[in-house]
Order: C-alpha cells, then structure tokens, then sequence
C-alpha cells in the first residue's frame, strides 16, 4: 500500500482495523481498479477468518470437553489446538516407551553425526508430523516471548539456556521440553504442569 502513499502499521492484530479504514476512505490515491479488487479480496478474507472462528470455537469445546485435553493445556506452550492435535496423532502416548522418545518422534532432537569415535550433534532431525512440531515449536517462541518467568519454574530454565545459545535453539529446546512434559501428563492419569515447584511452594 505504500505505492499509493498508504501507510499500514505492522502486525496482523491491526490489519482489519486499518484496512477497513482504507477501503472506506474514498479520498485516498487508490484506482478504481485498485480499489475494487481490495474489495473483493477483502470480502474473501471476512469470509474464510469467520470460518476460522467458527473453527476455533469449535475445537475449544472439544478441548474443554476431554480430561486429557485439558490436562495438557496446563503446559505452557500447549493450547485447544496443540492439545486436541496430540491426542489425534497419539492418543495417550503409551505407545513411546519414554518421554525422549516422543519428541524424537516429533523430530525435536539433533541429528547425530559419528566418525572416529567422535560425535557431532547436528540440527534437529525434522521426522515425525511436521504440522505437530511446527504448533509445539510456535507454542515455545510464543512463551518465550511471553510467559512470566518470575511465576513459572520454566523461566529460570529459559534463562540459563539464553545465556548460552542462539534465540531458535532455545526456541527448539523448548518446544523439546514442552513434548517430554506432554508425554508425562498424558501417561499418568489425572498428573498436571505445575508452573511452581512443588518443592519450593
């Protein structure tokens, strides 16, 4: 839009405010042409965000409705659509034998690399369902961003790891712990994320 001497403030939370304002001032330098065709895909994506809502609000239910569901909405990082994704892909996860196993199978740990006796820990190796490790790893950054780390045991954890590594591999460290922490609720009935340490509460 800035063709047009436009301006748009960055970020998607302020994108329908602005381009509702844009579409309804007829004073800017917008053509015609220009103008109908924003209409139109406008109208398009009114259309398919309420869907999404829609869809949202839908598998939210779903989630409060389910013990399992719940309890893993108790980890940070983890809500209504990673919970509900999890339980599709892997039900109560009893099929991992451990915790490390599971975010192997997420492809959440290095690749290794041996030769003369010596190992070279590489990326992570990216198998398993991307779609459920692409929302875990989302889940990471966005409490990294956020989460309140004088309130949750895992700030002090994040901390150190940022101390000593680049910003994505403690993003992916993360989303590590987060898979190990969902395989321990999911395989001990009725256990939740406790975001104090029961022994210093």
């Amino acid at each position: 839009m800035s063709g047009y001497g436009i301006a748009m403030r960055p970020g998607a939370g302020v994108f329908k405010l602005d381009m509702a304002r844009i579409l309804a001032d007829e004073t800017n330098d917008l053509t015609p042409m220009m103008r109908t065709m924003l209409r139109e895909l406008w109208d398009e994506f009114v259309v398919v965000d309420a869907r999404l809502a829609t869809v949202s609000r839908q598998v939210e239910a779903i989630a409060d409705r389910v013990d399992a569901a719940r309890r893993l909405m108790s980890i940070p990082g983890i809500g209504p659509l990673g919970a509900t994704a999890l339980l599709a892909a892997i039900g109560d996860g009893r099929q991992f034998r451990k915790a490390r196993d599971l975010a192997a199978w997420l492809g959440l740990v290095p690749r290794q690399n041996s030769t003369g006796g010596r190992t070279t820990l590489l990326g992570i190796s990216k198998r398993g369902n991307p779609y459920l490790r692409r929302l875990i790893i989302h889940g990471a950054r966005s409490c990294i961003a956020h989460l309140n780390r004088e309130r949750d045991r895992m700030g002090e954890w994040i901390g150190r790891l940022e101390q000593r590594m680049h910003r994505n591999k403690v993003v992916v460290a993360f989303a590590n712990k987060i898979a190990r922490m969902a395989w321990a609720v999911l395989t001990r009935p009725g256990n939740l994320y406790e975001r104090v340490d029961p022994a210093r509460a």
